[in-house]
């Protein structure tokens, strides 16, 4: 494994943000964003590349992990899809980022694909872990076939009190199932989890989660000042800004269709590869394919 870089803090309005840079500081700007239960170890073998390609590669911890902690005790511990978009501009405002190419998956690919749809100036290129990842709420209480249901047990669980207990008495032990569950062919995915564990035990991971798949089914109020951005992305905004979604053949959460049925949502250059015996953990699991597809939007001048 690479050695990971040198942690580093920048605030905003809400967060004490802990990331980690690689690259050049007049690099062509990259931000890497991973999602649940994940953290930045699933970049390891793609930001260094990027960096000696000449980037500069940012790679945060996102809300209630790792070392990231909110500087006010009387914030809401917001997990909603608004919230995780506006730390991303945030992020990309308190470094002097004007523009960035943006790859993420599971949340953060969640918070990449609002940003391209609604600040698309602040966005060069997106890869996108299974596609349009922004949610429909309003659709959120129809039931999914049998099958989709299944797959979506730990949501439903994190809806009662008995899954806010679980996850705070054995959230390493919870996350560690669904690293098997939703990457069944990733051999290497036990002995890494090690490394990936430790994030979990920020003492906002429990809040954060359990608002997150609370209230992408409206049994939670979001937070106030979030509001808007939550009243544009109930419109399903397009992503106009070149787009490659990379989706796991053998994702045990959300297995991609046969059909796209995203392409509605891209109205620039899009396209989706399905990568054969690849889970949900894109990113850690697929590390050429997705370098491949950052680098192939960097060239798009």
């Amino acid at each position: 494994m690479p050695p990971i870089a040198p942690l580093l803090y920048m605030r905003t309005s809400m967060l004490d943000v802990a990331y980690e840079a690689h690259g050049p500081t007049d690099g062509e700007p990259v931000i890497l964003l991973h999602g649940f239960p994940y953290d930045p170890r699933g970049y390891d073998a793609i930001a260094p590349a990027l960096a000696a390609r000449g980037c500069r590669v940012w790679v945060p911890y996102l809300r209630g992990y790792g070392p990231t902690r909110f500087i006010n005790e009387q914030v809401m511990r917001s997990g909603q899809q608004a919230a995780l978009a506006k730390d991303l501009l945030d992020f990309m405002d308190a470094l002097c980022i004007p523009q960035a190419t943006l790859a993420g998956y599971d949340w953060g690919g969640r918070a990449a694909c609002i940003v391209a749809a609604l600040w698309p100036e602040r966005v060069h290129g997106l890869v996108t872990g299974d596609g349009y990842n922004i949610q429909d709420i309003a659709q959120s209480l129809k039931p999914r076939l049998p099958a989709d249901e299944h797959r979506l047990w730990y949501q439903f669980y994190f809806h009662t009190q008995r899954g806010v207990e679980g996850l705070t008495a054995n959230r390493r032990e919870f996350c560690e199932l669904l690293w098997s569950l939703w990457s069944p062919s990733w051999a290497e995915g036990p002995g890494l989890y090690g490394q990936t564990a430790p994030s979990f035990d920020n003492p906002d991971f429990v809040d954060v989660v359990i608002h997150s798949y609370r209230h992408r089914f409206m049994y939670a109020p979001g937070d106030p000042a979030l509001e808007a951005i939550e009243q544009a992305l109930a419109l399903q905004p397009t992503i106009a800004v070149p787009s490659i979604s990379l989706c796991g053949a053998d994702d045990g959460v959300g297995p991609p269709p046969v059909e796209d049925d995203d392409t509605e949502h891209f109205s620039g250059f899009y396209r989706r590869d399905v990568l054969p015996g690849v889970g949900h953990n894109i990113p850690q699991e697929a590390p050429h394919v997705t370098l491949a597809a950052i680098c192939e939007l960097l060239d798009r001048r």
